[in-house]
């Protein structure tokens, strides 16, 4: 998705926005590649693959004790 596309989804502002984004491509949840004067926005899917590994050892970690 573009950011205005991402925008239109949330009651924010579009520096807001444009600053979550930032952060979550630091993060490495997000991945963005430029396209004329677009940038579309996905979810990193290994790094949010990672995530709910991880919570699913969690979880299951806590059902044993």
């Amino acid at each position: 998705m573009t950011a205005g596309e991402i925008a239109e989804q949330f009651h924010m502002s579009w520096p807001s926005i444009s600053h979550h984004l930032e952060l979550l491509k630091r993060s490495g949840l997000l991945v963005s590649q430029k396209e004329g004067q677009f940038i579309y926005y996905s979810l990193n899917t290994t790094v949010m693959d990672e995530i709910l590994d991880w919570i699913i050892q969690f979880s299951k970690k806590n059902k044993k004790k």
